[in-house]
């Protein structure tokens, strides 16, 4: 990296970015609640990207989301409350403070002792929990994920995979007991706990379960398409067609690579 050259273009998108909020309307027009939805669909268009693993448009998302940092740091700047300079200050002495294996002189043997430390960390700066750093609007999926791991920071975890699998088991058992009460508000119950403990076991499997359910909802996708699209082509439409003609037609996208 060129780190000049980054600098320059830096410097370049704040005059391009600042002149657009003088001159432009729909620049002017623009405010945090304007901008808020737009900024979480470029996020979601840079997982997508993440998801393709397509190098090309995870460069242009991260160029629209650094748009939109700038946007808000210049809206804040306006109202005298904060400017990008700031922002980039605060986040430099974050980084140095929460990696003092870096910039002091704690040692650290390995990745999760680097996340141990800085939950720590964050407790001795005044959290009051270390689950305060997940957003309580986060999708559900990914709010599991990220509770399992801030626990995990400060060492409260399954010790083996092996137990972790024993406790999926143990959860839906507990769900089969509860559809056979007919409780349908402990079937909901047992049914998140299933959903809690798969998701603890994917993680102790290196999966993002977000990650591999997306992946599932493409192959979904494709196939079922692929059904719609034979029927069409035998001049029929896919609510035509026996179940039996459907899952021929299924098995036969399974066969095929996704494009």
């Amino acid at each position: 990296m060129n780190i000049d050259e980054a600098i320059n273009e830096f410097k370049r998108l704040l005059e391009i970015m600042l002149r657009l909020r003088k001159e432009c309307p729909w620049d002017r027009a623009q405010t945090n609640e304007t901008l808020r939805t737009m900024t979480i669909e470029e996020v979601y268009e840079l997982s997508e990207a993440i998801l393709e693993n397509d190098d090309k448009k995870i460069k242009e998302e991260l160029g629209d989301i650094m748009l939109h940092l700038m946007f808000y740091s210049i809206i804040a700047d306006e109202k005298d409350s904060f400017d990008i300079t700031e922002v980039l200050k605060v986040l430099n002495e974050k980084l140095i403070r929460r990696h003092p294996h870096i910039f002091s002189d704690v040692i650290v043997n390995n990745a999760n002792e680097v996340k141990q430390n800085w939950e720590k960390i964050k407790l001795d700066e005044g959290k009051k929990s270390v689950l305060e750093g997940v957003p309580p609007h986060l999708p559900s999926m990914v709010k599991a994920y990220r509770l399992q791991e801030k626990a995990k920071g400060v060492g409260f975890d399954w010790e083996n995979i092996n137990q972790v699998y024993d406790k999926l088991s143990e959860e839906i058992s507990e769900l089969h007991h509860a559809i056979n009460s007919a409780n349908q508000q402990n079937i909901e119950e047992e049914l998140g706990d299933v959903f809690f403990a798969l998701i603890n076991y994917s993680r102790f499997l290196n999966i993002n379960p977000d990650d591999a359910l997306e992946k599932a909802n493409k192959k979904f996708i494709y196939r079922f398409k692929y059904i719609e699209q034979k029927a069409n082509d035998n001049g029929s439409k896919i609510n035509n067609l026996s179940l039996e003609e459907m899952d021929k037609l299924w098995n036969e996208a399974k066969k095929k690579i996704i494009e």
